[in-house]
């Protein structure tokens, strides 16, 4: 990359840290500017970086600053409770919703599989995209807290919970979602998200969200069977 390619790499990564609280990695950055156009205004370049970064792996994309990342003993449950600072950008692996039991989560993911959804009370036909991607009206209904399985930069996964509604968090959200999570609460080893510390940046994972709609009743059964053996 030229000279003056450098100091635009380095101003949109400066942006896209004070707007986003994304630290991109520079190699990364450098490869993804480098496929655009050489006259494209800095604005457009910007935003085809977000826009590329929230639809990719962070762990491959952002730079794994300390500062930025989940503590190294996130999983030590001896702590009772701590303050992250960050900004810590995670992105969502898996999503549950706590007011439901897998059982009901299940028969809700059945009912869609046969064409149907709800309406208040009712029972409606609901219509799968031409991408297959889910209905397009009617969805399971989601009303919290949810539970999310997250992941920083260096690739550590922790679990998070929705302690009061955050508005964008829900079953219907796509996994792969980035969230910037700052100065929030941990304790025994979970995240307590709020959304004076949670903003959802967006985006989605293409395969990892297409992974977990075609799995997640099969992982919810497995979640169940687990749990009775445990108890037995």
């Amino acid at each position: 990359m030229t000279n003056s390619g450098s100091i635009l790499a380095t101003q949109i990564a400066a942006q896209l840290k004070a707007n986003k609280s994304l630290n991109p990695s520079g190699p990364w950055l450098e490869t993804c500017l480098s496929t655009q156009r050489p006259a494209t205004p800095s604005t457009a370049l910007y935003q085809t970086a977000l826009f590329r970064i929230l639809a990719s792996d962070i762990t491959a994309s952002l730079e794994p600053i300390h500062s930025a990342c989940l503590p190294q003993d996130v999983h030590d449950v001896s702590i009772r409770d701590r303050r992250l600072l960050g900004p810590i950008v995670v992105q969502i692996l898996d999503v549950e919703d706590l007011s439901k039991s897998r059982w009901e989560q299940i028969e809700a993911i059945e009912a869609l599989e046969r064409g149907e959804g709800t309406k208040g009370r009712e029972i409606v036909r609901v219509v799968v995209t031409e991408e297959g991607d889910g209905p397009s009206t009617g969805s399971i209904k989601s009303n919290g807290p949810h539970k999310l399985l997250l992941q920083d930069t260096k690739g550590v996964k922790v679990y998070g919970i929705e302690l009061s509604d955050i508005g964008d968090i829900s079953l219907s959200m796509n996994i792969g979602c980035k969230l910037a999570l700052k100065s929030v609460t941990m304790a025994r080893g979970v995240v307590l998200m709020e959304p004076t510390t949670t903003t959802v940046l967006g985006g989605k994972i293409e395969a990892l969200h297409k992974d977990w709609k075609q799995n997640r009743k099969a992982q919810l059964k497995a979640a169940i069977e687990a749990q009775e053996n445990a108890a037995s």
